[in-house]
């Protein structure tokens, strides 16, 4: 079991007391049995935004230079970009659920990855995030890992071209994140969940139609679209800042070798 004292040490490194503060009350929020992991987690972002050494030792790797934004080398740097995005989901979908907040932000890590390293590299960490929130606080969270990954697909796609670079082409680019997720993933709570999401107020609108005489396949997309809506618009504007703020040596070193 990992104390808070651990996660606040951790935290120092920010060097922000207001921030502390406020990240140490969430984290209580968070289900015991996932504290230990998440510790894990929060290391390993702090790790690398941080750690000189390893900054450096990425930016002496050789460079990506992808011809093409579906090449994938398991360089150094995806090596270390992977963990971090995994880590930048869990902690954010955590985090959100010990808040009950009405979005997921599971996806952050994967916009992130996707984002600097191509379609691939994001699909991968979503798909790895799935997986280890599943085995860890939501077992039903594995069967989405499908999902994770046609987002990391989607989100490459669209940067690679270009819809990344205003903040009207991010929210066009939410909106069609936002189909794709539904898409997928409406099957999937037919499936396991009668059609829901485990959302409150988004299962109230599924209720509604279904009580109107919707289709539950209907009922179910309608339901999954509008919360996917307002959390893959937060999530894609919190990437896209988070991407502009970056080391621009760093952006340099993941892009495409034109």
């Amino acid at each position: 079991m990992v104390s808070l004292v651990k996660i606040g040490i951790l935290l120092t490194f920010f060097k922000n007391e207001h921030f502390l503060t406020f990240v140490l009350k969430i984290v209580q929020l968070v289900p015991s049995q996932s504290k230990s992991i998440l510790y894990f987690y929060l290391k390993v972002i702090i790790t690398f935004m941080t750690n000189k050494n390893l900054k450096e030792k990425i930016m002496k790797s050789e460079p990506i230079n992808r011809t093409s934004m579906w090449k994938f080398k398991l360089s150094a740097a995806t090596m270390t970009l992977i963990p971090a995005a995994v880590g930048i989901n869990y902690v954010a979908k955590a985090l959100a659920e010990g808040l009950k907040l009405p979005v997921w932000l599971g996806s952050l890590g994967t916009f992130l990855a996707s984002m600097l390293a191509g379609p691939v590299a994001g699909a991968v960490s979503g798909f790895i995030n799935n997986v280890i929130y599943g085995l860890t606080l939501s077992p039903i969270s594995t069967v989405y890992a499908i999902t994770s990954i046609g987002i990391g697909i989607a989100v490459g796609i669209l940067h690679a071209k270009g819809w990344f670079s205003s903040i009207r082409k991010v929210f066009i680019s939410a909106i069609i994140i936002a189909i794709v997720s539904a898409v997928i993933s409406t099957p999937l709570n037919v499936i396991f969940w009668g059609g829901q999401t485990g959302i409150a107020w988004g299962d109230s609108l599924f209720a509604l139609m279904v009580a109107n005489h919707a289709p539950v396949w209907l009922a179910s997309f309608t339901d999954e679209f509008v919360l996917d809506i307002l959390d893959k618009v937060c999530v894609a504007y919190l990437a896209f800042f988070i991407y502009r703020q970056l080391p621009q040596r760093m952006v340099r070193f993941f892009r495409d070798d034109k």
